[in-house]
């Protein structure tokens, strides 16, 4: 991976920017295999009420004035709510996904469809494992790239190829946070919004440093100094699975720790319950796909 010295500590007000995000309805939902620690099958599912909480939330973005994009759910495909592990998108350019689990496999081609017909010209499939954003967090200067249950270390060499920009591996240790944006979340970017404009202040996220591995953590600490570190109890409550549009933070309310810490920080916390969708091991952020088309 691309060496990455650490940033400047500089502060500045949180400043809200108008997003981009695809979501996926999620009118076929259920848990009906196991492909993490948070599913069972035997617990019953409500697919109304998931239905519900994803439109609120689908809704909170478009009243902070973000533009939602929709893709057609397919039948038989539960978990193709969770628009975040279908693509990674920066500067216009795509990184569709390959998933591990056999389960989610189909889901990859119904969103490389939707980003054709959609305008997209440079839209490239792995030929590694990855999950995407799953997988995949833009700080704005670097890509940070979680591996250990889902996404192969493979695919970060091919994600810096296609992007061109630095990538810096962390390892997960724990099931429960098997996937990067289970564990961390970008409040603020540096910089600006795309690769070409990333100068300026450095980046400013949440974590929770009992999901990585020893050497992750010191990678963390030592680029992002001033991160808040998150309760393991704001961590269960999938506090971390979060969105920020660089000054409103949505999150789950049940993380009741972290909003108070975001809040602290100067941050505006929206607290959303999408507790139907965590049953499958979900959020907010699973739920939300970023288009970073500049």
């Amino acid at each position: 991976m691309t060496a990455v010295a650490e940033p400047a500590r500089m502060t500045r007000e949180p400043v809200a920017t108008r997003r981009r995000y695809l979501m996926c309805p999620p009118r076929y939902f259920t848990v009906r295999y196991v492909i993490n620690p948070w599913m069972n099958p035997r617990l019953p599912v409500d697919t109304e009420l998931a239905m519900a909480q994803w439109s609120r939330l689908r809704d909170i973005y478009r009243e902070l004035g973000h533009t939602v994009e929709e893709i057609e759910p397919q039948p038989g495909l539960p978990d193709m709510v969770f628009a975040a592990n279908a693509a990674t998108v920066i500067g216009g350019t795509v990184l569709g996904s390959r998933f591990r689990n056999a389960e989610r496999a189909p889901e990859a081609e119904h969103y490389r469809r939707w980003f054709l017909a959609n305008g997209y010209s440079e839209v490239v499939m792995p030929t590694e494992i990855n999950e995407a954003e799953g997988d995949l967090v833009w700080t704005g200067r670097v890509l940070l790239a979680g591996t250990g249950f889902r996404t192969d270390p493979r695919a970060h060499d091919e994600a810096q190829e296609v992007f061109g920009v630095p990538v810096v591996s962390l390892q997960l240790v724990d099931p429960h946070f098997y996937h990067l944006d289970t564990a961390l979340f970008v409040l603020s970017e540096e910089g600006g919004r795309s690769p070409d404009e990333a100068a300026g202040s450095g980046a400013v996220i949440a974590y929770f440093p009992e999901a990585f591995s020893p050497g992750s953590r010191r990678v963390l600490e030592r680029m992002f100094p001033d991160a808040i570190r998150a309760t393991r109890a704001d961590a269960e409550a999938f506090g971390l699975n979060a969105l920020s549009d660089g000054r409103r933070v949505i999150l789950p309310e049940q993380a009741e720790h972290l909003i108070a810490a975001v809040a602290e920080r100067g941050y505006e916390p929206i607290g959303v319950d999408v507790s139907e969708l965590r049953k499958a091991g979900g959020g907010p952020k699973c739920c939300t796909l970023e288009l970073r088309d500049g």
